[in-house]
């Protein structure tokens, strides 16, 4: 085949990225494409932008790496704007493309476009093919059928974990072939409708975008500080860099993939040994599957109110002063102030965190969990669609939690995990 497309979107790496090496294998030149799709930088119908100014800012910063990365194997990323069912379409067209490969996708509003894509591409008799590269098992190799995965995550993780196994990483391509490719050209912030927001210098990180980024945080969070075999007993941590890996803003713009960092940890317990620790992370990206693989299963549910339980009887009251108070850290809580705060100036918040401001939400506020999830998703560095409302879902009680309605004790949890208030004077 002589000239194939990779269309990037959140896989942005050459390290195993099973589209790339697949396009590589089957054509004589490649067109690597990165489209800003003008939907993901208008409003949400929660009234939120889809895309803020953090997340932004680092997916700015993670295509200028995945450029100059393509660029050492003798390519380059090619920048379009508007809709990508109308600008590959053009490309194809224009470079008598006979395939596009890509990554697959499973929440509705990126099947839809996928799917818009693909009739698109029929027209010009040109194929896309996709892959399944966000997550640490392969939905082909799970012990069940999509539709007959377990709703309850630990049932999910035993059959999983006793009868499938990880595949091997793909290395990253030694030299790609494409036509020549323009200097990369992204778009500022400005002209996708952005001011740049600086983030705030008490961050617990610092995130900056780029697969090299990516992998020289997991390089220090394993084996220069050996942090990987405390994770366990430090991650519900809340002050500074190193109590959790901080993977998650990576993952989600698929700078590093799950079986990349499932690779590094096997070889982290060659050498420092395996313990609890060692585990625990391999136990978190189960959770990012997990969710993948409902979104996969339930597919538009995950959106509506009732969730994946129409049976649950929950309030849902529109308070905008109290949705004003959540946002800015101003509730009668100091706990979740704090958080919220982090949130706002920062981008991100611990995952314990995360949870006591949506339970608060849910919970104190009976609010409709869906305008909390729109929030977050504009907010958030690390935004993952699965993992963001599929974890609201699950803490509205209208998702995978197999306890009819957790609630979590606020002040307890203050309590628990900033004893010291350390946290809270940092942030208040």
């Amino acid at each position: 085949m002589k000239t194939a497309i990779v269309w990037f979107k959140t896989d942005l790496r050459v390290f195993d990225n099973e589209t790339l090496i697949k396009a590589v294998a089957q054509s004589e030149q490649l067109l690597p494409v990165y489209c800003f799709d003008d939907a993901h930088f208008e409003a949400t119908s929660f009234g939120f932008e889809k895309t803020g100014s953090y997340r932004a800012q680092f997916l700015l910063e993670s295509l200028q790496d995945l450029d100059a990365n393509l660029r050492k194997i003798g390519s380059g990323l090619l920048i379009l704007r508007g809709k990508p069912e109308e600008e590959i379409p053009k490309l194809v067209a224009q470079y008598k493309a006979q395939k596009v490969f890509a990554k697959r996708e499973v929440a509705y509003e990126e099947k839809q476009t996928e799917k818009k894509v693909q009739e698109a591409l029929f027209k010009l008799r040109c194929e896309l093919e996709t892959y399944s590269t966000s997550t640490l098992y392969h939905a082909e190799d799970l012990p069940f059928s999509i539709k007959d995965i377990p709703d309850v995550f630990t049932v999910f993780r035993k059959k999983t974990e006793q009868d499938a196994t990880i595949r091997p990483v793909f290395e990253a391509p030694l030299a790609i072939t494409s036509p020549e490719i323009p200097p990369l050209q992204l778009p500022t912030l400005k002209e996708l409708g952005l001011k740049l927001t600086k983030i705030d210098k008490r961050a617990a990180i610092q995130f900056k975008g780029g697969e090299t980024e990516a992998l020289n945080r997991l390089n220090y969070y394993f084996f220069e500080t050996k942090q990987l075999s405390v994770y366990k007993e430090t991650r519900n941590g809340m002050v500074g860099a190193d109590y959790s890996s901080k993977f998650s803003a990576w993952l989600a713009n698929g700078c590093i993939s799950p079986r990349a960092i499932y690779d590094q940890i096997k070889k982290y317990e060659t050498i420092n040994g395996a313990n609890e620790s060692t585990y625990w992370l391999v136990f978190e990206l189960l959770w990012r599957d997990f969710f993948r693989f409902m979104f996969k299963k339930y597919q538009t549910k995950f959106f509506l109110y009732s969730g994946i339980k129409p049976d649950k009887p929950n309030t849902k009251e529109a308070n905008e002063k109290a949705l004003k108070q959540w946002i800015n850290g101003t509730t009668e809580s100091d706990f979740i102030n704090a958080n919220m705060l982090e949130l706002q100036q920062t981008g991100f918040m611990s995952n314990r965190g995360r949870q006591n401001v949506a339970s608060y939400f849910c919970n104190e506020l009976h609010m409709d969990w869906r305008i909390g999830a729109a929030y977050f998703e504009s907010q958030l560095i690390d935004y993952d669609v699965c993992s963001n409302w599929g974890n609201w879902a699950y803490l509205a009680g209208v998702g995978n939690d197999p306890r009819k309605h957790r609630y979590f004790n606020i002040e307890k949890q203050a309590k628990d995990y900033d004893k010291d208030s350390s946290f809270r004077k940092l942030w208040l």
